[in-house]
């Protein structure tokens, strides 16, 4: 692990402080931006109708380019804004220069359809990284932008100092926008992990994940994963959101497995920081890619 003081669960196992991290990321590119000489970084946000946790996580990115010395721009568009409406909006962002990434504030409203929206952002502006263009980087191992919220588990193992060099990690849950891209992250090279994928339909999921080192927890089922699932000493990442009645939980039960995991990320507090330090992290380098500095 990492120097200097770290904080501590009431169990014992490191806390992985995801908010920490995302300020000492936001500090670190606000330095480079002005190292450089300050050139205008342009962040784009599009959000479509009045979903009440998109438009809090949409000022919440705006709050943190702004910090990092980013311009942010926000387009909204009503809830009843058509498919050409929103595609003309995002072709309009696509043919600015002085926008460097673009982000499509997901889910989009029930009537539209996200594929052909995102299949409209090139690469270098793609920093959200989910268009089919940039996972195929990713599995080429070509530059580009990785998924933001995959790329904050890294960011979060790398500050912490948690060897993934000849360990295992088990990622549970398959979707392209997390659990893919975060297998490929934990297996390249340079990472050299060795990694399974496994999900809600794995049988032997407590046997799978006791043989973990590194647990990254992306299935978005409430509390899937508990104590029986990690061997003393595990590094568990959460990265699930559920809404319950209890209010927002992760994947990982976080009171009993902090008392058996070596590290673990809180919840909230944890990967849903990276994810937009991350974000902030793409926009700097398409900025770059395209030129600006």
């Amino acid at each position: 692990m990492s120097e200097g003081v770290l904080e501590r669960t009431p169990g014992g196992a490191i806390l992985l402080d995801g908010n920490r991290l995302r300020d000492e990321t936001v500090a670190r590119l606000r330095g480079e931006i002005e190292a450089a000489g300050s050139p205008a970084v342009c962040l784009a946000t599009v959000l479509v109708g009045s979903d009440k946790p998109s438009q809090i996580y949409v000022r919440m990115k705006h709050r943190k380019a702004e910090e990092a010395g980013l311009i942010s721009r926000g387009v909204e568009l009503p809830e009843s804004a058509t498919q050409a409406e929103v595609e003309e909006q995002v072709a309009a962002l696509v043919a600015d220069p002085t926008v460097h990434g673009i982000l499509v504030q997901l889910p989009l409203p029930a009537h539209l359809d996200a594929e052909p929206v995102l299949a409209m952002l090139p690469p270098e502006k793609d920093v959200d990284g989910l268009t089919e263009r940039s996972l195929g980087r990713l599995v080429r191992d070509l530059p580009g932008h990785v998924p933001c919220t995959p790329l904050g588990v890294m960011r979060l193992i790398e500050r912490y100092g948690i060897e993934t060099s000849g360990r295992r990690a088990v990622v549970v849950g398959r979707s392209t926008l997390v659990g893919l891209p975060q297998v490929l992250l934990l297996g390249r090279k340079g990472c050299d992990a060795t990694v399974t994928l496994a999900h809600s339909r794995t049988t032997d999921l407590i046997e799978v994940c006791r043989q973990a080192d590194i647990i990254v927890a992306a299935a978005g089922q409430a509390h899937m994963i508990g104590p029986d699932h990690v061997r003393p000493g595990a590094a568990v990442l959460d990265v699930g959101v559920s809404r319950t009645s209890d209010g927002i939980v992760g994947d990982v039960d976080f009171d009993q497995v902090q008392a058996v995991a070596g590290a673990i990320t809180p919840m909230p507090g944890g990967t849903g920081p990276m994810t937009i330090g991350c974000l902030l992290e793409n926009t700097v380098a398409a900025a770059r890619m395209l030129g600006a500095f």
